[in-house]
């Protein structure tokens, strides 16, 4: 028998004359290999690969130039419309401290610290002559170095220092493009520099001082009074004038909140054509949704349960200039100037899972296991209402399990309706702020943040479906202030990174841009109208149908904040503007058209 030996490599067995065959063909190999090695060993010569390496930096030195030599020729190009952009905020600036600056002379009515503030204001604007391009030229020349820094391969980069966009707030945009438009392009890169809100808010807390402000303001030019032990609805109260605007000569110039210099001056014709400007929208989800109802529900008379329910699907709309900044100082306006009359409020209910005697329509039909999460009354098996008005979560109860279906259509049809009237009223960029996501969210009953996230796939899914068909609007601006500035992680469970989630998870790129803002909602809206914009904000309000909700109980609820720093009182309350309870002022929009 011959003997055999194995290779422990390919495990063959080979006889003695055969082995010595496979040693050749290994030995062969071998020398293939070396020869492989000795050309690799004459690549790796240092003189070599620093010739390659200046070949390939000297064509990549062309190829960048050409690139910023391109963004040169670009900006050059934009020159005008740089410079009259830029002329147009310092021009707005300067008109505001000329007339503070008349004001005072005038008056003789001015302090030490008026004469700071107006040094501190014109060093600002000198400021802002020297530094006029530099946002600009940042952005551009940032995203050419960006595209470069794309190409350097990651282990051969030198870090350089980083040029610094100047945003002073959390924000985001989605959907800006090189083929977006450049008016669009350019106004998200001015809101991003806004100065940041105000933290610690004045029009807060008990919002004592801004309610007396606007009771005196309406006392002494209309006469208004509240009328005793009388309410509209539930708390709140109803109040009567002596004189209405209708009633006083159109040329009279009226200043809120008194006469001075910082004022905001208006005249009684401009309130009266803000007045004739009020629509109301409504998507038809019942038969029994008319206008017979829309006139009894906007006085405050919708029964509780399906006709609360229903003004979800009814948006009121009118011009309705802000008077106020969240930082409680009044705006200074021109009567010359038409920025003011490019704003329009949007008033629109939310879903209510605070548990509110009047939205029980909202309970019983979003939430399966109702009976279970709140206190029912044993006698008549309905719920337990505390304080004439809210309903009582179980202590230590289940968490609410919510019909996913019904909330996505009907967050979805509420989110139509809003964008629809917008669009159909001339407006251009949509301010919307988080509606019914604050304590109307359901946080007592545990789906908070899961009701946020279907808030911001609704908004996500009508542009997408409908962005194509809107003849105006051609941006949407999201205020969702986040409660820590110092928020930064995407994990934390708020309104804001809720929303950023949703865009940016779903590769969010519909045909219309969308801002999302760390930042105040009238200090956004009034800077998009400064720059020549129709722009909407949108008002939270209460399903009761009464403009400015509480607004005389010092609570500081949005709706309530509205009130007072607008002038929403004058255009969308039943009982000031006549045009409110107009039956020939209500539409319905049917979506199939």
């Amino acid at each position: 028998m011959t003997e055999t030996y194995t290779c422990n490599k390919c495990q063959k067995a080979f006889c003695f004359e055969h082995l010595e065959d496979h040693r050749k063909q290994l030995a062969e190999k071998m020398k293939l290999i070396q020869q492989e090695y000795n050309v690799l060993k004459g690549h790796i010569n240092p003189q070599n690969m620093n010739k390659t390496l200046l070949e390939k930096i000297d064509k990549s030195e062309k190829e960048f130039i050409k690139t910023i030599r391109d963004i040169m020729a670009y900006l050059r190009a934009r020159s005008t419309e740089l410079t009259e952009e830029t002329n147009r905020r310092l021009s707005n600036l300067m008109d505001i401290l000329s007339d503070e600056l008349h004001f005072g002379q005038e008056d003789n009515r001015f302090a030490e610290e008026d004469l700071d503030r107006w040094t501190i204001q014109m060093k600002d604007i000198q400021e802002n002559l020297e530094k006029q391009f530099e946002y600009t030229l940042a952005w551009e020349i940032s995203s050419a170095l960006n595209d470069i820094k794309a190409k350097i391969p990651v282990e051969t980069r030198v870090e350089p220092d980083p040029i610094q966009i100047p945003t002073a707030y959390p924000c985001i945009s989605f959907a800006v493009t090189q083929a977006t438009d450049g008016q669009i392009d350019s106004l998200f890169k001015d809101l991003m520099i806004l100065k940041p809100m105000e933290r610690n808010r004045p029009v807060s807390d008990t919002c004592e001082i801004q309610t007396n402000q606007m009771e005196n303001f309406l006392l002494q030019t209309f006469g208004f009074r509240s009328v005793p032990r009388e309410f509209i609805v539930h708390r709140v109260r109803a109040f009567h004038l002596n004189e209405y605007p209708h009633q006083m000569r159109p040329q009279r110039i009226i200043h809120f909140p008194n006469m001075s210099s910082n004022s905001f001056p208006m005249t009684i014709s401009e309130i009266i054509s803000w007045q004739y400007s009020y629509k109301v929208y409504a998507n038809k989800i019942d038969s029994e949704m008319t206008k017979e109802f829309l006139h009894k529900a906007l006085q405050g008379k919708s029964t509780d349960g399906k006709e609360a329910f229903w003004m979800k699907f009814v948006v009121r709309i009118s011009t309705c200039p802000i008077l106020m900044e969240s930082d409680g100082k009044v705006i200074h306006r021109r009567l010359s100037e038409d920025w003011s009359n490019r704003i329009k409020l949007i008033s629109a209910s939310g879903i209510d899972f605070a548990g509110r005697k009047h939205d029980i329509g909202d309970i019983q039909y979003y939430i399966t296991n109702w009976q279970e999460v709140f206190q029912l009354d044993l006698r008549t098996n309905s719920l337990m209402v505390s304080n004439g008005r809210d309903f009582i979560p179980v202590k230590n109860g289940p968490a609410a399990i919510l019909n996913e279906g019904r909330l996505r259509d009907s967050l979805v049809r509420m989110v139509r309706l809003r964008l629809r009237a917008c669009d159909k009223e001339g407006v251009q960029i949509v301010v919307e702020t988080g509606i019914g996501l604050d304590v109307f969210s359901g946080k007592q009953i545990g789906i908070d943040q899961k009701v946020r996230q279907f808030s911001a796939q609704a908004i996500r899914k009508v542009l997408e479906e409908d962005g194509q068909k809107y003849r105006n609007i051609r941006a949407v601006v999201l205020a969702l202030p986040t409660s820590d500035q110092n928020i930064s992680s995407t994990d934390v469970s708020d309104t804001f990174h809720d929303f950023e989630n949703e865009f940016r998870n779903s590769n969010y790129n519909g045909p219309i841009p969308v801002l999302i803002a760390d930042q105040d909602m009238h200090r956004l809206t009034i800077a998009i109208a400064r720059q020549g914009f129709t722009v909407s904000e949108l008002n939270p309000a209460d399903s009761n149908g009464v403009f400015g909700g509480y607004w005389q109980n010092r609570w500081p609820a949005v709706e309530e904040k509205l009130a007072l720093t607008t002038v929403g009182l004058l255009v969308q309350h039943h009982l000031i503007n006549p045009e409110v309870l107009k039956r020939e002022n209500y539409y319905f929009l049917d979506f199939n058209e």
